[in-house]
């Protein structure tokens, strides 16, 4: 029962499904499934940044779009192939990413928060007005993407490699934050100065996880360019920043596992949504309210209440041998029992 109750049966069955949906679904679950995917790895870098090193930071719906920008530009101005412009397009992402590090040195909470949304907009506004380059609030068309040898187009291909991302992004944060990184993340996020006296370097990593952060959205916005064909500024706007501060709050801060359900929970939202005709700003903003008053810790801690196996841990258990208690990713030391207690 514990297995078929578990985090993994829970991975299996999602990825399980993701991959084989293509084959009996029509095109707009395909494209629903595929936005589920994007939404996953999305959540995945910003509770890095967000639940585990305690970064408030307002800045990943830029980062998806510069990602998605500097793939589609290098394409449309360079004609660089996709193989070339994806990967260098999440460079830029880490990149910009990366610097953002600098301000959170000095700044914390509401004024780093401020200051992540200034850049933010200030980006939604270059790939407005700057039309010589970006070509404005009209957007462009990136040129197609050829997959050959493989006999796919692009729409079969992007899925596919959406799927492979998502899926090894996944076990790329789960191992990180088992690692003594996600030990100095959450340091980092309960008590900085703590965690400077105990020798963790705050500057190397908090610009770690504003790095992987980066390049998580990075990575999406290469996919969504890919899978969309269209590239427009409306797309990485300040509800879409919502929409991720959603998908974590849904899913659960500080946890991977809550990531993936907020993930997928966000996009099943979105296309409900879209069928019974709501506004989109009215349910999120009713849901998320919701959620903070009734289920701050997102659901993620509701499942862990009721369902065996799905306990997430800050070290591997090696690391540490029989006699130390295992921390939990919400952060609480959890009492280690003898064979037969």
């Amino acid at each position: 029962m514990r297995a078929l109750l578990g985090k993994k049966a829970f991975l299996v069955l999602l990825f399980g499904t993701l991959l084989l949906l293509p084959f009996g679904a029509n095109k707009y679950y395909v494209f629903a499934a595929n936005l589920v995917m994007l939404y996953i790895i999305l959540a995945l870098g910003l509770n890095l940044l967000i639940g585990f090193a305690g970064q408030l930071a307002f800045a990943n719906a830029a980062m998806y779009g510069i990602g998605a920008y500097g793939t589609g530009l290098l394409m449309k101005h360079f004609a660089l192939p996709y193989w070339l412009s994806a990967p260098a397009g999440v460079v830029i992402a880490m990149a910009a990413g990366t610097l953002l590090a600098l301000p959170a040195l000095r700044l914390s909470g509401i004024y780093l928060a401020l200051t992540t949304l200034a850049f933010a907009q200030f980006t939604f506004w270059v790939m407005t007005h700057w039309t010589s380059v970006t070509f404005g609030a009209g957007g462009f068309v990136p040129p197609p993407i050829d997959f050959a040898p493989l006999p796919i187009n692009q729409e079969q291909g992007i899925y596919y490699l959406s799927w492979v991302a998502a899926l090894l992004l996944y076990i790329v944060a789960k191992n990180a934050m088992e690692s003594p990184i996600g030990r100095a993340f959450v340091a980092i996020r309960d008590r900085d100065v703590a965690a400077q006296s105990l020798g963790v370097d705050l500057f190397r990593y908090k610009a770690l996880a504003f790095a992987m952060s980066g390049f998580y959205a990075g990575v999406a916005g290469a996919l969504y360019c890919g899978m969309l064909g269209f590239v427009g500024p409306e797309s990485f706007d300040l509800l879409q920043m919502v929409m991720h501060k959603g998908a974590v709050v849904l899913g659960g801060m500080g946890s991977v596992l809550g990531a993936v359900i907020g993930g997928t929970l966000l996009t099943v939202i979105l296309e409900l949504v879209k069928e019974f005709k709501f506004s989109i700003e009215i349910a999120f903003g009713g849901l998320l309210m919701l959620f903070v008053l009734f289920q701050p810790t997102g659901l993620v801690v509701f499942v862990k209440r009721w369902l065996p196996g799905w306990e997430e841990r800050l070290h591997h258990a090696e690391d540490d041998g029989a006699e130390r208690a295992p921390v939990a990713a919400d952060g609480e030391s959890r009492p280690q029992t003898q064979a037969g207690d």
